[in-house]
């Protein structure tokens, strides 16, 4: 297979990051609009995803797919990210609330924006560069989402991870710090590990 000879020939984290996101940045606009689109569909006919109250999720950065098509016209209360110094801080976001761009120029909630405690969580999507087969994940090496999976309060969170078809790849270089998430969701399907 295409994918496994690929992953053998990139053998580093950091080139096969390189590589993912440069094929990610050719994709073409109304192609990228399009596979956004039926990732969006697929979470929508997901279980896990209507019957969750509360939804975490990221605001497309660097040419990830797009998610903000649920964010109007779902019923779910949403949780964005705010980068705090290496953790991840979570605050509630309404359609028409403002944004900033924060410390990697992602937007985020104002810091006034209320905090979401991880109680309150119900499921978490979650922006990779790549996913592989086993549910783990290759992000941008910051390690942020690693940090979040780590601890007590969030370990236990179901966790879709939201990539492209091209970057669902058999098998991804790991260490032992790594989570594996619960799903992955591409444009042709989503698919529970």
């Amino acid at each position: 297979m295409l994918t496994l000879l690929f992953v053998k020939l990139v053998k580093t984290k950091a080139e096969l990051r390189r590589s993912l996101l440069k094929t990610r940045a050719s994709i073409p606009q109304a192609e990228w609009r399009e596979k956004s689109d039926r990732i969006c569909n697929h979470l929508q006919s997901s279980s896990l995803f209507t019957s969750a109250q509360t939804i975490l999720a990221y605001f497309s950065f660097r040419g990830e797919p797009d998610l903000s098509c649920l964010f109007t016209t779902t019923h779910q209360r949403w949780g964005f990210p705010r980068c705090v110094g290496d953790s991840l801080n979570w605050h509630i976001w309404k359609p028409g609330n403002s944004l900033q761009a924060g410390a990697y120029g992602i937007l985020e909630p104002y810091l006034d924006a209320p905090i979401l405690p991880s109680t309150e969580v119900d499921l978490i999507l979650v922006p990779a560069v790549a996913c592989d087969y086993q549910g783990y994940r290759l992000g941008y090496g910051g390690g942020y989402y690693d940090r979040l999976f780590s601890s007590a309060n969030w370990a236990t969170k179901p966790a879709i991870g939201i990539v492209f078809e091209f970057a669902y790849l058999q098998q991804l270089p790991i260490n032992s710090w790594d989570k594996p998430l619960q799903g992955i969701c591409t444009e042709t399907s989503l698919k529970m590990i």
